[in-house]
């Protein structure tokens, strides 16, 4: 992809819509409306406003080396049936108003009522600052289930997503809440038989230090420098966020796991494809098929101090967030009935979302890792009041 994916603020998917039951008679339908209470939203509540962050994207692009070779700046040695691309990335994450009390009918159960918050994701490749490259563009759904007794499942989160490449996800899964930061475990892009993760095979475009391989970028000396794209964030990129998270003070964790094919007790979600990255009708020639999409969400209180400009008291000031833990950091907006006086420490806390995402792209024969890492901070200043 060449096209820039800007960075300025999505339309307002929901506006003044609001979701609602159609009445059998007009006084019918206002005594249903007004009885029907907006269903909570649970883990998904701060998904508020518009986020955005850094992160790191990891993918294994199939290649067709004798029709559409991919033209690289040194010879490659390896396979050369996919091209390892890597993308240092920048992430915009807006959620539009909550869509209300979501009718749906049950035959072997009762009615129940989902509520849902709409979003778009949008995310550049900055392999050079300069020039940001779109690579992912995903409007979709977060929805709350209640629990059900047909089928027998407690209360679950669902994610639906389109990606303009072709395929739609629908991953359900469950929330819980700690105290203190998240627990983030490694993460293995490496390839494997389709079916057998537990035998995993290596290319050489996974060594960092060798610049001759079916990589994008090829020579990463300049990123292992700067230490964007290293060998340990190769060999697990979620040290990129897990560095971010322990160098932070963070007093709470809500924790959200969803998947495709979730575990059982859960079933129920799965992802489809156009027949392009089928390749045939049983899928047993694909081009790319996404089979499966896994993820974690971890929405984070995190408390922090900042330090006061002079403050008259007549109109909020700006104050940038602590940087010390690298990456994107947030502003708050400062306000007090009194004056403060200059480098006074006020303690302030905001919503942070870091994620992990790993999707399965089956072809030759092989489930290649598709994983994406992000932190995300508030977009607009979060209001301090003194």
């Amino acid at each position: 992809m060449t096209d820039t994916v800007p960075t300025e603020p999505a339309l307002e998917l929901t506006g003044d819509f609001r979701w609602g039951q159609v009445p059998p008679t007009s006084r019918d339908g206002f005594d249903v409306r007004r009885s029907q209470a907006e269903p909570d939203l649970g883990a998904i509540a701060s998904f508020v406003g518009k986020f955005r962050g850094t992160g790191f994207n990891t993918i294994f692009r199939p290649q067709d080396f004798a029709v559409t070779p991919t033209p690289l700046p040194n010879p490659a040695n390896g396979p050369d049936d996919n091209i390892l691309e890597l993308n240092p990335t920048e992430e915009t994450l807006e959620f539009s108003d909550a869509l209300g009390s979501i009718p749906n009918r049950g035959m072997v159960q009762g009615d129940i009522f989902l509520n849902g918050i709409p979003y778009v994701q949008k995310i550049n490749d900055v392999s050079d600052p300069t020039q940001p490259v779109g690579i992912h563009f995903e409007p979709g759904v977060w929805l709350t289930v209640p629990l059900t007794t047909a089928p027998a499942e407690g209360v679950t989160l669902v994610r639906m997503a389109s990606i303009p490449h072709g395929t739609t996800i629908n991953a359900q899964g469950t929330s819980f809440t700690v105290a203190g930061g998240p627990r983030i475990d490694p993460v293995d892009i490496t390839p494997f038989p389709i079916g057998d993760p537990t035998n995993r095979i290596k290319f050489p475009s996974q060594q960092a230090n060798d610049a001759s391989t079916f990589r994008i970028p090829q020579d990463l000396s300049n990123f292992i420098a700067a230490g964007t794209i290293t060998q340990a964030i190769l060999d697990n990129p979620n040290i990129v966020i897990r560095n971010r998270a322990d160098a932070q003070n963070i007093t709470s964790t809500t924790v959200i796991i969803i998947s495709t094919s979730p575990a059982d007790p859960l079933f129920g979600g799965g992802t489809d494809n156009i027949a392009f990255l089928l390749g045939d009708t049983t899928a047993a020639a694909p081009n790319a098929n996404a089979v499966q999409m896994t993820a974690i969400f971890w929405i984070e209180n995190v408390s922090e101090q900042i330090t006061m400009p002079p403050y008259s008291g007549d109109q909020p000031v700006i104050v940038q967030g602590d940087t010390s833990a690298g990456g994107s950091t947030p502003s708050f907006a400062v306000t007090s009935a009194t004056e403060i006086p200059a480098g006074t420490k006020i303690d302030v806390t905001y919503t942070q979302i870091q994620y992990t995402q790993t999707v399965l792209l089956n072809f030759n024969g092989l489930s290649w890792p598709h994983v994406s890492v992000a932190t995300l901070v508030p977009d607009t200043p979060v209001p301090v009041t003194v």
